[in-house]
Protein backbone atom coordinates (compact mmCIF):
# COMPACT_ATOMS: atom_id res chain seq x y z
CA UNK A 1 0.00 0.00 0.00
CA UNK A 2 1.11 3.37 -1.18
CA UNK A 3 0.68 6.30 1.15
CA UNK A 4 0.22 10.16 1.28
CA UNK A 5 -0.57 12.32 4.36
CA UNK A 6 -1.77 16.01 3.90
CA UNK A 7 -2.53 18.22 6.71
CA UNK A 8 -4.04 21.71 6.18
CA UNK A 9 -1.91 24.37 8.83
CA UNK A 10 -3.44 25.00 11.71
CA UNK A 11 -5.44 28.75 12.48
CA UNK A 12 -3.59 31.29 11.44
CA UNK A 13 -4.13 34.97 12.92
CA UNK A 14 -6.60 35.61 10.03
CA UNK A 15 -8.59 32.65 9.97
CA UNK A 16 -9.34 33.51 13.99
CA UNK A 17 -10.32 36.98 12.67
CA UNK A 18 -12.30 35.53 10.11
CA UNK A 19 -10.79 37.20 6.83
CA UNK A 20 -9.85 36.22 3.49
CA UNK A 21 -6.42 35.32 3.84
CA UNK A 22 -4.80 33.22 0.33
CA UNK A 23 -1.45 34.31 -0.04
CA UNK A 24 -1.28 37.03 2.57
CA UNK A 25 1.81 35.83 4.61
CA UNK A 26 0.39 35.93 8.11
CA UNK A 27 1.39 33.35 11.38
CA UNK A 28 -0.33 30.83 13.34
CA UNK A 29 -2.65 32.17 16.08
CA UNK A 30 -1.75 30.56 19.53
CA UNK A 31 -4.71 27.55 18.89
CA UNK A 32 -3.13 26.79 15.48
CA UNK A 33 0.29 25.98 16.66
CA UNK A 34 -1.15 23.77 19.48
CA UNK A 35 -3.13 22.14 16.40
CA UNK A 36 0.26 21.78 14.42
CA UNK A 37 1.54 19.97 17.50
CA UNK A 38 -1.38 17.79 18.16
CA UNK A 39 -1.04 17.32 14.67
CA UNK A 40 2.57 15.55 14.91
CA UNK A 41 1.30 13.42 18.12
CA UNK A 42 -1.09 11.74 16.19
CA UNK A 43 0.27 11.03 13.57
CA UNK A 44 3.11 9.47 16.12
CA UNK A 45 0.78 7.40 18.31
CA UNK A 46 -0.36 5.72 15.28
CA UNK A 47 3.00 4.77 13.66
CA UNK A 48 3.40 7.18 10.46
CA UNK A 49 6.98 7.81 8.93
CA UNK A 50 7.95 9.96 6.44
CA UNK A 51 10.73 10.43 4.09
CA UNK A 52 10.13 13.41 2.45
CA UNK A 53 8.14 16.72 3.43
CA UNK A 54 6.43 19.24 0.83
CA UNK A 55 4.78 22.33 1.85
CA UNK A 56 4.16 26.09 0.54
CA UNK A 57 6.02 29.17 0.80
CA UNK A 58 4.10 31.03 3.07
CA UNK A 59 4.87 30.63 7.17
CA UNK A 60 1.33 29.42 8.23
CA UNK A 61 1.87 26.33 6.93
CA UNK A 62 5.98 25.72 7.37
CA UNK A 63 5.16 26.55 10.53
CA UNK A 64 2.67 23.83 11.38
CA UNK A 65 5.22 21.03 9.01
CA UNK A 66 7.99 22.57 11.97
CA UNK A 67 5.64 21.13 14.37
CA UNK A 68 4.39 18.14 12.87
CA UNK A 69 8.14 17.52 12.40
CA UNK A 70 8.77 17.41 15.60
CA UNK A 71 6.48 15.91 17.24
CA UNK A 72 7.12 12.85 15.17
CA UNK A 73 11.00 13.33 16.11
CA UNK A 74 11.83 13.71 12.30
CA UNK A 75 13.11 17.35 11.86
CA UNK A 76 15.70 15.69 9.55
CA UNK A 77 13.86 15.12 6.89
CA UNK A 78 14.46 17.32 3.31
CA UNK A 79 11.53 19.49 3.14
CA UNK A 80 10.53 21.26 -0.54
CA UNK A 81 9.13 24.51 -0.10
CA UNK A 82 6.79 25.82 -3.40
CA UNK A 83 4.55 28.48 -3.85
CA UNK A 84 2.76 25.52 -5.90
CA UNK A 85 1.24 24.28 -2.59
CA UNK A 86 0.10 28.53 -1.66
CA UNK A 87 -3.18 28.65 -0.72
CA UNK A 88 -5.26 30.07 -3.60
CA UNK A 89 -5.19 33.62 -4.45
CA UNK A 90 -8.24 35.35 -3.16
CA UNK A 91 -7.40 38.64 -5.05
CA UNK A 92 -8.88 41.73 -3.67
CA UNK A 93 -10.39 40.20 -1.14
CA UNK A 94 -7.50 39.50 0.65
CA UNK A 95 -7.73 41.01 4.62
CA UNK A 96 -11.27 41.54 3.80
CA UNK A 97 -13.64 40.20 6.81
CA UNK A 98 -15.90 37.11 5.79
CA UNK A 99 -18.65 38.16 7.71
CA UNK A 100 -18.43 41.87 6.87
CA UNK A 101 -18.25 40.92 2.86
CA UNK A 102 -21.04 38.78 3.34
CA UNK A 103 -23.25 41.02 4.88
CA UNK A 104 -21.96 44.23 1.75
CA UNK A 105 -22.54 41.57 -1.03
CA UNK A 106 -24.76 38.65 -0.22
CA UNK A 107 -23.70 35.03 1.73
CA UNK A 108 -24.57 33.58 -1.58
CA UNK A 109 -22.01 35.51 -3.32
CA UNK A 110 -19.63 35.01 -1.03
CA UNK A 111 -20.13 31.44 -1.07
CA UNK A 112 -19.21 31.55 -4.99
CA UNK A 113 -15.89 33.47 -4.29
CA UNK A 114 -15.11 30.85 -1.35
CA UNK A 115 -16.05 27.79 -3.40
CA UNK A 116 -16.98 27.87 -6.24
CA UNK A 117 -15.02 25.53 -8.85
CA UNK A 118 -14.59 28.89 -11.57
CA UNK A 119 -15.55 31.78 -10.25
CA UNK A 120 -12.49 34.07 -9.61
CA UNK A 121 -12.82 36.67 -7.10
CA UNK A 122 -12.02 40.34 -8.03
CA UNK A 123 -8.76 40.63 -8.74
CA UNK A 124 -5.48 41.91 -7.40
CA UNK A 125 -4.16 45.42 -9.47
CA UNK A 126 -1.12 44.79 -11.18
CA UNK A 127 0.88 47.72 -9.04
CA UNK A 128 -0.60 46.70 -5.39
CA UNK A 129 2.62 46.39 -3.10
CA UNK A 130 0.95 43.04 -2.09
CA UNK A 131 0.62 41.81 -5.66
CA UNK A 132 2.79 38.54 -5.31
CA UNK A 133 5.05 39.70 -8.25
CA UNK A 134 5.76 42.86 -6.46
CA UNK A 135 6.96 40.89 -2.98
CA UNK A 136 10.78 39.88 -3.20
CA UNK A 137 9.64 36.36 -2.20
CA UNK A 138 8.43 35.30 -5.59
CA UNK A 139 11.26 37.70 -7.41
CA UNK A 140 13.02 34.09 -8.99
CA UNK A 141 9.20 33.30 -10.10
CA UNK A 142 8.25 34.87 -13.63
CA UNK A 143 5.60 37.18 -13.23
CA UNK A 144 2.97 36.09 -15.61
CA UNK A 145 3.08 32.68 -13.60
CA UNK A 146 1.96 34.58 -10.60
CA UNK A 147 -1.87 35.31 -10.07
CA UNK A 148 -3.92 38.87 -9.01
CA UNK A 149 -6.48 36.01 -7.95
CA UNK A 150 -7.40 32.65 -8.50
CA UNK A 151 -10.74 30.27 -8.68
CA UNK A 152 -10.11 26.76 -7.67
CA UNK A 153 -9.90 25.57 -11.03
CA UNK A 154 -7.18 27.75 -11.71
CA UNK A 155 -5.40 26.58 -8.21
CA UNK A 156 -5.68 23.07 -9.26
CA UNK A 157 -3.66 23.84 -13.07
CA UNK A 158 -0.58 24.78 -10.52
CA UNK A 159 -1.40 22.16 -7.74
CA UNK A 160 -1.65 19.30 -9.76
CA UNK A 161 0.92 19.21 -11.96
CA UNK A 162 3.33 19.79 -9.08
CA UNK A 163 1.70 16.63 -7.67
CA UNK A 164 1.71 14.89 -10.67
CA UNK A 165 5.54 15.87 -11.48
CA UNK A 166 7.77 16.04 -8.22
CA UNK A 167 5.80 14.29 -4.96
CA UNK A 168 4.08 11.53 -6.99
CA UNK A 169 7.04 10.05 -8.45
CA UNK A 170 8.60 9.75 -4.36
CA UNK A 171 5.14 7.70 -3.61
CA UNK A 172 5.25 5.54 -6.61
CA UNK A 173 8.71 5.07 -5.34
CA UNK A 174 8.06 3.29 -1.81
CA UNK A 175 8.24 6.52 -0.04
CA UNK A 176 6.38 8.42 2.39
CA UNK A 177 5.00 11.59 1.73
CA UNK A 178 4.07 14.51 3.91
CA UNK A 179 2.43 17.64 2.51
CA UNK A 180 1.59 20.43 4.30
CA UNK A 181 -0.61 23.13 2.99
CA UNK A 182 -4.02 24.92 2.56
CA UNK A 183 -7.53 25.11 2.55
CA UNK A 184 -7.89 25.06 -1.28
CA UNK A 185 -4.73 23.94 -2.50
CA UNK A 186 -5.92 20.97 -0.45
CA UNK A 187 -9.00 20.45 -1.95
CA UNK A 188 -7.49 20.91 -5.12
CA UNK A 189 -5.83 17.66 -4.50
CA UNK A 190 -8.50 15.96 -3.15
CA UNK A 191 -10.83 17.01 -5.93
CA UNK A 192 -8.17 15.62 -8.07
CA UNK A 193 -7.18 12.33 -6.40
CA UNK A 194 -10.92 11.55 -5.66
CA UNK A 195 -12.30 12.63 -8.95
CA UNK A 196 -15.09 14.97 -7.15
CA UNK A 197 -17.21 16.65 -9.75
CA UNK A 198 -17.01 20.43 -9.83
CA UNK A 199 -20.36 20.78 -8.20
CA UNK A 200 -19.75 18.54 -4.91
CA UNK A 201 -16.46 20.07 -4.58
CA UNK A 202 -18.56 23.44 -3.37
CA UNK A 203 -19.52 21.60 -0.18
CA UNK A 204 -16.37 20.25 0.89
CA UNK A 205 -14.01 21.52 3.90
CA UNK A 206 -10.57 20.77 4.73
CA UNK A 207 -10.31 20.99 9.01
CA UNK A 208 -7.19 23.08 9.81
CA UNK A 209 -4.30 19.93 11.05
CA UNK A 210 -6.35 17.11 11.49
CA UNK A 211 -4.25 14.86 9.07
CA UNK A 212 -5.70 12.89 6.00
CA UNK A 213 -4.31 10.18 4.52
CA UNK A 214 -4.47 8.74 1.09
CA UNK A 215 -3.93 5.19 0.26
CA UNK A 216 -2.97 4.28 -3.28
CA UNK A 217 -2.65 0.17 -5.03
CA UNK A 218 0.31 -0.69 -6.58
CA UNK A 219 -0.58 1.36 -9.38
CA UNK A 220 -1.62 4.46 -7.94
CA UNK A 221 -5.14 4.24 -7.94
CA UNK A 222 -6.89 5.33 -4.71
CA UNK A 223 -7.68 2.86 -2.90
CA UNK A 224 -9.29 5.03 -0.01
CA UNK A 225 -9.01 8.51 1.96
CA UNK A 226 -9.46 9.27 5.76
CA UNK A 227 -8.91 11.43 8.62
CA UNK A 228 -7.17 10.52 11.43
CA UNK A 229 -9.67 12.02 13.75
CA UNK A 230 -13.25 11.39 15.28
CA UNK A 231 -16.45 11.78 13.54
CA UNK A 232 -17.46 14.68 16.13
CA UNK A 233 -13.91 16.26 15.74
CA UNK A 234 -14.40 16.51 12.13
CA UNK A 235 -17.98 17.40 12.11
CA UNK A 236 -17.58 20.51 14.72
CA UNK A 237 -14.27 21.62 12.57
CA UNK A 238 -15.58 21.32 9.38
CA UNK A 239 -18.92 23.52 9.83
CA UNK A 240 -16.36 26.06 11.58
CA UNK A 241 -15.24 26.48 8.21
CA UNK A 242 -18.60 26.37 6.04
CA UNK A 243 -20.25 29.06 8.23
CA UNK A 244 -17.04 31.72 7.90
CA UNK A 245 -18.66 33.77 5.31
CA UNK A 246 -22.12 33.80 6.91
CA UNK A 247 -23.37 36.95 8.26
CA UNK A 248 -22.84 37.75 12.14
Amino acid sequence: MKRLVCVRHGESEWNKENRFTGWSDVDLSAKGHEEAKQAGRTLKSQGYTFDIAYTSVLKRAIHTLDHVLDGLNQVYLPVVKSWKLNERHYGALQGLNKADTAAKYGEKQVLIWRRSFDVLPPLMKEDDPHAPRNEAMYKTVPADELPLGESLKTTIERVVPFYEQTIKPHIEGGENVLVVAHGNSLRALLKFLAHIDDDAIMGVNIPTGIPLVFEFDDDMRLVRYFYLASQEELNEKMAAVANQGKVK
